[in-house]
């Protein structure tokens, strides 16, 4: 099974990433970390008890990992032209409990397993080789948080509750089977569309607002 654990606002710097929030939400985002595997850094904000949203971007102060990195971070022109399009939130994470399992079925589709920290924090990540989002965005990155379970429940509360989150697409019957083969139980809601986007409905101290 897997299960929504983090949206992803994949940006050109953190800096971008944060205003970009900070106008749609009215929340400046508490600082994550840095992922030394991956030469990239973060800001987090909790949603709920088990959901959080995360804004990830290179960390220019970094040194080159030495391997692709995840998220499709490395192409940083195809991230910039789809942020001047207006598609921010592209993606987003689904936890499982046994990571083996669900690559021994669909790792073509999702990667590799492969050992990420953050801080005193470690976890497991499935990496595409070329460190492109599976299906383009479409599909979810797949993690396991293991013993230490997810730090949601650990972020300060600043009021912002995710209210429901779906994804649109000019293909939904797709989409749906795409989940159901993977075992989604919680992802986005499956809308038509007249083309892919993610949106995410949140509800803040300034009232709901909408995340895309």
């Amino acid at each position: 099974m897997l299960k929504l654990d983090h949206l992803t606002i994949i940006a050109p710097s953190l800096k971008v990433g944060s205003d970009y929030v900070r106008e749609r939400l009215g929340i400046d985002m508490p600082t994550g970390g840095k992922h030394p595997e991956m030469g990239t850094h973060n800001l987090l904000l909790r949603l709920s008890n088990e959901v959080f949203l995360e804004v990830i971007a290179v960390d220019p102060d970094a040194a080159p990992p030495g391997r692709p990195r995840w998220f499709g971070l490395d192409h940083g022109a195809t991230i910039q032209s789809a942020w001047d399009d207006g598609f921010c939130l592209r993606g987003w994470v689904a936890q499982t409990e046994d990571l083996d399992r669900v690559l021994a079925r669909h790792g073509d589709l999702l990667g590799q397993k492969t050992h990420v920290s953050r801080g005193e924090r470690s976890w497991l990540f499935a990496v595409r080789s070329d460190g492109s989002l599976p299906d383009d965005g479409v599909a979810p990155s797949v993690i396991s948080w293991g013993e230490q379970g997810s730090p949601a429940p650990a972020m300060r509360d600043l009021g912002a509750k995710l209210v429901s989150f779906h994804i649109e697409h000019p293909e939904p019957a797709r989409v749906r089977d795409l989940y159901a083969r993977l075992g989604v139980r919680n992802g986005p809601q499956v809308q038509h569309g007249p083309r892919f986007r993610y949106c995410a409905f949140i509800e803040t101290p300034c009232g709901m607002r909408e995340l895309y």
